[in-house]
C-alpha cells in the first residue's frame, strides 16, 4: 500500500464519527448524547493519565459529537465534504484540557459555543458616549427557591461492590451519570451539588439488600433476627439467611435486643479479605398473645415486681 493510500484509509477512519462513538449510523440526538457521555469518560486525559492515546481518542470524541449533533455540519460530513466546510475548529484542546465536569457543564450547558470557550473571558463592552441613549438594563429573573431532591437507587450486592454506573433524569429534563463508590453500603447518600432546579442539590440514597432481609455495608453483611421473649430469654437455635445460603445459629440465653452475633467469614469477599455477617436480635412480643400466652406474661410481671420491690420500714 503506497504512503498516500495509508494516509487517506487513516483519514477516513478518523472521520467515521459513529463508529468513535459506538453508535450505528442514524441514530437520534438522545442517543449521540448519551454515547458521547460515556467515551468522553472513559477518554478523558485527566481520568486516564497512564494512557498514552486517551489524549487523540478524547479529541476524535469531542469532534464526532461535535459533527453529528450539529444538523449543519453533520449533513456537510454525510457529503463527503472536508473538515473547514463542517466549520470544525481546528484544535480546540490547543491550550489544554478542561476537568471532565467542567467540561460536560459548558458543554450542555450552552451547547452552541465552540469547545474552547470556557478558556476565552468574554468581551468587554466599550462604555456609551456621554449623552448617547442606552436602553434600560432587562430587570434580574425572579428568584426561585431551592429545595433538595432525592432518589432511591437500589443496588445488588454485587453492584455495591464493585461500583455501579448510575444515570439520573432529574426534574427538569437533564441527566447526570455518576457513579456509585465501591464498598458502599445501605442506606448511603451520595450528594450530587447544585445539579437540582435553582442551584439546589440532589440526594441519592442507596438501598442494598436482598430478597432474605440482608442488609449490605461494604464487606459486612448485617441481619435483624425477630425472637419470641422467650427464646431470648432461655436461648434457642436458629436459621438465618447468608450470601451462601441459610445456616444454623446458636443463640445464647439471656440475648437482649441489640445484641449482635457474629458469623465470621459470612461476609462480601474481595480478594484475599472476607467480612463477616452480623446478626443483631430482636425481641418482637406478640400482637394478639393467646390467654396461655398473657397469663404467663402476668405471672412474669408479677415475679418481676416481687424481685423488684423495696420494703418500707415503719
Amino acid at each position: 500500500m503506497s504512503q498516500s493510500t495509508r494516509s487517506d484509509s487513516v483519514a477516513t477512519a478518523a472521520r467515521d464519527h459513529w463508529e468513535v462513538l459506538g453508535l450505528a449510523a442514524g441514530a437520534d440526538a438522545a442517543s449521540i448524547k448519551r454515547a458521547f457521555r460515556q467515551q468522553a469518560r472513559r477518554w478523558h486525559p485527566d481520568l486516564n493519565g497512564n494512557d498514552p492515546v486517551a489524549e487523540a481518542r478524547f479529541k476524535r470524541v469531542n469532534e464526532a459529537y461535535a459533527v453529528l449533533s450539529d444538523p449543519i455540519r453533520r449533513r456537510a460530513w454525510e457529503a463527503g465534504e472536508g473538515q473547514d466546510s463542517a466549520g470544525f475548529e481546528a484544535d480546540p484542546f490547543a491550550t489544554g484540557f478542561p476537568r471532565f465536569e467542567d467540561y460536560l457543564a459548558q458543554l450542555f450547558g450552552q451547547e452552541r459555543r465552540s469547545a474552547r470557550a470556557w478558556a476565552e473571558e468574554p468581551e468587554q463592552e466599550e462604555p456609551p458616549d456621554a449623552g448617547s441613549v442606552t436602553a434600560a438594563p432587562a430587570s434580574p429573573p425572579p428568584v426561585m427557591a431551592a429545595s433538595d431532591e432525592e432518589t432511591l437507587v437500589s443496588l445488588t450486592p454485587e453492584q455495591a461492590l464493585s461500583g455501579q454506573r448510575l444515570e439520573l433524569e432529574l426534574r427538569d429534563g437533564t441527566v447526570v451519570e455518576v457513579w456509585s463508590p465501591p464498598l458502599a453500603g445501605d442506606g448511603w447518600r451520595l450528594r450530587l451539588a447544585g445539579v437540582a432546579a435553582g442551584g439546589a442539590d440532589h440526594f441519592l440514597q442507596l438501598r442494598v439488600r436482598t430478597e432474605e432481609g440482608l442488609r449490605i455495608d461494604g464487606l459486612r453483611v448485617l441481619y435483624q433476627l425477630d425472637l419470641h421473649p422467650a427464646d431470648a430469654a432461655l436461648g434457642c437455635q436458629a436459621v438465618v439467611p447468608t450470601l451462601e445460603g441459610p445456616v444454623r445459629l446458636r443463640v445464647p440465653p439471656g440475648s437482649s435486643s441489640g445484641r449482635l452475633l457474629r458469623l465470621r467469614h459470612r461476609g462480601q469477599s474481595q480478594g484475599e479479605h472476607r467480612g463477616d455477617q452480623l446478626v443483631e436480635v430482636r425481641i418482637v412480643v406478640p400482637a394478639t398473645p393467646t390467654e396461655a400466652e398473657e397469663a404467663l406474661f402476668r405471672r412474669l410481671q408479677e415475679l418481676h415486681r416481687e424481685q423488684g420491690s423495696v420494703p418500707i420500714n415503719d
